[in-house]
């Protein structure tokens, strides 16, 4: 694997970790194979066909994963941000084949155990009275169908959502998503009402500390709600911890803030943890943070590290009763699907027996948290370091004086050239990061171990020295003024 030269001034990288797994020897004949039929019959997601090139992978454990070429990367992205229990881990593939020899597949009109048991070990670590679960395929279907029920059950037809917001890519969650994946489908869906969140880094209310911006925050969202009518708006949805767009982990006050309106004016609370969700944050919900009950909650991904594809709603009795006697609007083929199912059970199992929800918070408090603002004081590239868990956020900019993005915002092209020069130093020293617009995300696995993360955060020290060339400092490793982090 090739590596980055070595500063003079800079430290020895830490040993790679006794877990890294071994990697087979390079099989270019493969790794051609794949590539070429890729290139030649797959269509890729959110990409000009001709202008990309994916990595063939070979394989994967834990917080690894290798390609043909005899490369490993450690995966601070968990992909898509949800193998939350590592790669392979051996006992969520042996549920999903003990239940695949039982029962592979049933219509989502009969019962079965293993829907039945997921859905009770939902209920049982939700909030509140959230007691029921209609499962979907993933996370777009389920923020589809929380907003088909909460129309349903109020009877009105708006849905207020938030800027800086993915929830879905399919024809209902791309028009609640606010970020520019959404203009390539426009127009959208009537009915959504956009609204800004807090943000204090780059606060759109002028504010000055994290109390003052959750204050602001609240007070236009109640402005915004009252110029469209109240009683006409059925839901507000937002991520509990906005995702992809920043990490922004809400201020104080904020989310509580929330719920108050929502009950004030009678309008649901959709609560979009899809990605927050799942020990992500340290809890079984984000909203455990905070103490807020919503009445619905999507989750996806980290339910069952993506294994086998499953989302679904979990909803409030007030919600259910509404299709007490009359029926649901909706319904999928897969709905609840015993392999995606049996995956859950297990993996709520692994969760438990492995404290991995403790862990988690260890790792953000303790390892993860302080690494990263140690990474800020040494690199004048680095304006923000925020998050919870092991749900961070290095955001990194040109000049932390004015706060001047690294790249501006949406950058293609040319413009995106400093990113992608970090990314390309990231994956050339053996890790693969999450980015996004100005950001490199930091969502390893949540069962990556201590050294594993000390030994990430090495490989992402050096591959910040190509993002400080691009900065107003004066030459790379020269420390700028110390950046903000929580």
């Amino acid at each position: 694997m090739t590596t980055r030269n070595q500063r003079p001034d800079r430290a020895e990288l830490p040993p790679l970790p006794a877990t890294a797994p071994p990697v087979p020897a390079p099989d270019p004949e493969t790794d051609a194979r794949i590539r070429a039929a890729d290139r030649a019959h797959v269509f890729h997601s959110w990409s000009a066909q001709g202008h990309i090139a994916p990595l063939p992978i070979a394989g994967a454990a834990g917080s690894w994963f290798w390609d043909y070429s005899g490369d490993r990367y450690l995966d601070f992205s968990s992909q898509l941000v949800n193998v939350n229990i590592g790669h392979q881990h051996p006992k969520l593939v042996a549920g999903i084949a003990e239940q695949a020899a039982r029962l592979a597949t049933v219509s989502p009109a009969f019962a079965n155990d293993a829907r039945a048991e997921a859905a009770r070990l939902i209920a049982e670590v939700a909030p509140g009275d959230l007691n029921r679960v209609f499962f979907t395929n993933g996370g777009a279907e389920a923020n589809e169908h929380a907003v088909r029920m909460a129309r349903a059950h109020t009877g009105r037809h708006k849905v207020m959502a938030a800027y800086r917001s993915y929830h879905g890519a399919t024809a209902g969650a791309i028009a609640l998503t606010g970020e520019p994946r959404r203009w390539g489908s426009e127009p959208v869906a009537p009915g959504v009402v956009r609204y800004w969140g807090p943000y204090p880094y780059r606060s759109a209310f002028h504010a000055g500390t994290e109390e003052e911006e959750s204050a602001r925050a609240l007070e236009h969202l109640r402005r915004t709600m009252v110029m469209e009518g109240p009683h006409t708006i059925a839901a507000l949805v937002l991520e509990t911890v906005v995702g992809t767009n920043g990490i922004l982990v809400p201020p104080p006050g904020y989310l509580e803030g929330v719920r108050a309106l929502c009950d004030e004016f009678g309008v649901l609370l959709i609560a979009d943890e899809v990605m927050a969700g799942f020990g992500r944050c340290g809890e079984w919900f984000a909203v455990d943070h905070w103490g807020v009950v919503p009445d619905l909650i999507t989750f996806a991904k980290g339910i069952n590290s993506g294994y086998v594809p499953l989302g679904g709603v979990v909803i409030s009795d007030a919600v259910a009763d509404t299709f007490r006697d009359r029926p649901y609007p909706g319904g999928l083929t897969y709905s609840g699907h015993p392999l995606a199912c049996a995956s859950a059970v297990v993996s709520m199992g692994v969760f438990r027996e492995e404290n991995i929800l403790e862990h988690v918070r260890t790792l953000g408090e303790k390892v993860i948290g302080p690494e990263l603002r140690a990474l800020a004081e040494r690199h004048p590239s680095v304006g923000d370091v925020r998050g919870l868990g092991v749900f961070w956020a290095v955001e990194l900019v040109r000049d932390r004086e004015t706060r001047e993005p690294l790249v501006p915002f949406n950058a293609s092209g040319a413009d995106a050239a400093p990113m992608a020069e970090f990314t390309a130093a990231c994956k050339a020293g053996g890790l693969w990061p999450f980015a996004h617009f100005n950001r490199t995300h930091v969502v390893p696995p949540c069962t990556i171990t201590e050294e594993e993360v000390r030994y990430g955060i090495a490989l992402l020290d050096r591959a910040l020295d190509v993002a400080d060339r691009h900065t107003t400092a004066a030459g790379p490793g020269r420390p700028g003024p110390a950046a903000p982090g929580r």
